[in-house]
């Protein structure tokens, strides 16, 4: 799931990120309205972690462009827990509202909610073949086992799983998974393939489509 934070306070922001990358997101973050906007335009979030009140170009106007293209889910942030707020910020595009502060855990269910959302909606638990993928809980299990996966690892399968035996590309799995930083020439996409085929077992679920990607399938 990739997000972007748009969080002036730049240690709230590298706190924030860090909690949503242990839960296996990929967070790239804007420190102003303008960084923002800038970053929108280039990759296509999954959700935007909207703080409102943001130095450059305010987190509303943000906030609206991100409605007019309707490619992201938008959780909106602020210190104001009025309920005035609260219908403004939903009645400008924001899908979801949180005041500060917050309990981390709820930032992290409310994410996970609206990715489920974005442009298709996704069921709560992931299935394909005999394996079962829970982003809530942060488990995979093939027949019944548990596995322990690294959080790319888990990444790349839910995004697998997502697409439902569609074939998903190395680089939209770099997109999704990965954040900015990523070198777009880097192999990461095909070790973590590797990897997560051999704690999946046999037989193989994972299969290479030469030249286009990889899908789910028995």
């Amino acid at each position: 799931m990739r997000v972007l934070l748009v969080e002036d306070e730049q240690p709230l922001a590298g706190y924030i990120a860090a909690g949503l990358r242990k839960h296996g997101c990929a967070v790239d973050i804007a420190l102003d309205g303008q960084a923002a906007l800038d970053k929108i335009e280039l990759t296509p979030y999954d959700v935007v972690v909207l703080d409102r009140d943001l130095p450059v170009v305010h987190g509303d106007t943000v906030c609206r462009r991100l409605a007019e293209r309707g490619t992201s889910r938008v959780l909106m942030l602020t210190a104001s827990g009025a309920v005035e707020d609260r219908v403004d910020g939903l009645s400008i595009g924001a899908d979801d509202y949180l005041g500060k502060p917050f309990a981390f855990t709820e930032l992290v269910a409310r994410v996970r909610a609206l990715a489920r959302r974005a442009v298709t909606a996704r069921p709560p638990v992931l299935r394909g073949a005999d394996v079962v993928l829970d982003p809530a809980r942060r488990t995979v299990e093939r027949a019944g086992l548990l596995l322990h996966l690294t959080p790319k690892e888990f990444g790349v399968l839910e995004q697998l799983l997502a697409a439902g035996g569609a074939v998903v590309s190395a680089e939209t799995l770099l997109d999704k998974v990965w954040d900015e930083h990523a070198d777009p020439f880097t192999n990461a996409v095909r070790i973590t393939v590797g990897t997560l085929r051999r704690k999946l077992g046999d037989p193989p679920v994972i299969h290479t489509v030469t030249g286009a990607g990889y899908r789910i399938g028995t």
